[in-house]
């Protein structure tokens, strides 16, 4: 499992056992526990924004929905890829990203793959 998506689950754990954080800064606590000695690798968007596209349209469990990111790409990216595990759940990460988009994945379908298969989306 790549750090992005442990940093997805756990920020999970945290919002459902403290209403009052957001996913925005339980993504940020999460990555710097998880990458204590990069800022790039805390920092970097396209994992962050799959995640809170993903929380932002109320899709994980226990997560009220919200506005949490800017990102229309990389939120649509992990909203369509979430579609296409509820329809199939055994595609893997690369399959979901070439039904998704010609362009280099950056980690969005590890943290959507983690998410759906933790059981942490809705319906």
């Amino acid at each position: 499992m790549s750090k992005y998506a442990q940093i997805a689950l756990d920020s999970v754990v945290d919002l459902n056992k403290n209403q009052s954080l957001n996913p925005v800064d339980a993504w940020n606590n999460n990555a710097k526990v998880m990458y204590p000695d990069s800022l790039d690798a805390q920092t970097k968007s396209c994992p962050k924004s799959a995640f809170l596209g993903l929380c932002e349209d109320g899709l994980i469990s226990g997560v009220k929905p919200g506005s949490y990111t800017t990102s229309k790409l990389n939120k649509g990216y992990a909203l369509a890829a979430l579609s296409h595990l509820k329809s199939n759940p055994q595609l893997n990460e690369k399959e979901l990203w070439s039904l998704v988009s010609k362009k280099q994945a950056n980690n969005q379908m590890a943290v959507v793959k983690a998410l759906y298969s933790k059981g942490y989306t809705v319906e």
